[in-house]
């Protein structure tokens, strides 16, 4: 039988994952199913269908266990009622322990209620020994296996929401990011953002994910402009490349000090006057298209004049003769 991978998430704007749907080909986009999780039985949506999935990697996809019915749904809603008080009692717990540093962010309820997960998040890097907190819990939670799962700072800002360090209502992570992409500073340098970190830091006190979002048109954009510090020719004559602009196509270059021409005047016709360049260097924003790599000029005038190499046969027709030695 054909194998037929969905993909399903479970939660709003979460990761999606592959499953096996050959069992049940009457399912459709937009469907509930219950599958089986390395965090229990849970509930999730399919959100696509893979045309071409991955190899998965634990050799096989899992089967979807079967199709959601409303007393399911219902069930999972009762479950995720409680979630609010189960994370209130922990907090509550984790202040009676004196555990500082420790933050219970939020708490999760697989659909049947077998499994309650506790989402934290600490201050440092360093190993937080929570087991009679989770002890603790489990005792109150008898019903229910208790995890104590710890999370990251984008993970935290993820779940708690609010408006975006740029000023968006909504953050992007609580909008529409799946995933958490590697985001580094060489990001912002690529873009010529100020490196200020209230400019480059969420509100999570990490690098911002939307450094991300451009940072491949800049590096695909650069590779057309000439580098910084680079000689090219103008119209005006050679320059030495001081800034680029990649999405506008343009580079900013330092004239040589060299004679440049005044404009004409309009009340007489005349040839402009002449004058020295002034000291301040004049600077001229040129695109692309008008420039020459001034290394490469030069390598063709050299070229030019150096003698021929296809003349000792008597076979040049490039009108160049060999440099004779000079007589002794």
């Amino acid at each position: 039988m054909q194998s037929n991978i969905v993909g399903i998430r479970f939660s709003k704007v979460g990761k999606v994952y592959h499953f096996d749907a050959s069992s049940l080909p009457e399912i459709t986009i937009g469907d509930s199913v219950i599958v089986d999780t390395v965090r229990g039985r849970q509930i999730g949506e399919i959100t696509q269908r893979i045309e071409n999935p991955p190899p998965p990697a634990e050799g096989t996809w899992k089967l979807i266990e079967r199709k959601a019915t409303p007393a399911d749904l219902l069930l999972r809603q009762t479950w995720m009622q409680k979630q609010t008080e189960a994370m209130i009692n922990c907090r509550a717990r984790a202040s009676e322990l004196q555990l500082a540093g420790v933050k219970v962010v939020s708490a999760e309820y697989s659909f049947d209620g077998t499994r309650l997960a506790l989402l934290f998040s600490t201050e440092t890097e360093d190993k937080v020994d929570l087991k009679s907190l989770r002890k603790d819990m489990q005792k109150l939670y008898p019903q229910s296996q208790v995890e104590m799962r710890q999370i990251g700072p984008r993970d935290v800002a993820k779940l708690l929401g609010g408006m975006g360090a740029c000023g968006l209502e909504t953050r992007c992570c609580s909008k529409f990011l799946t995933e958490f992409s590697p985001i580094s500073i060489k990001m912002a340098k690529e873009q010529g953002i100020s490196l200020t970190p209230t400019e480059i830091t969420g509100m999570c006190g990490r690098l911002r994910c939307c450094l991300i979002y451009e940072y491949d048109q800049y590096v695909a954009a650069r590779k057309e402009l000439p580098k910084r510090g680079k000689r090219v020719i103008t119209p005006d004559g050679e320059g030495k490349v001081i800034d680029t602009f990649p999405l506008r196509n343009v580079v900013q270059v330092e004239l040589d000090p060299k004679v440049v021409e005044r404009p004409e005047r309009t009340d007489r016709a005349e040839r402009p006057e002449r004058f020295e360049r002034p000291e301040r260097p004049v600077v001229r924003e040129y695109p692309r298209e008008v420039l020459e790599p001034w290394d490469e000029l030069e390598a063709l005038r050299r070229k030019s004049e150096a003698p021929c190499d296809k003349h000792e046969g008597g076979e040049c027709d490039c009108g160049k003769a060999e440099k004779k030695p000079a007589p002794k």
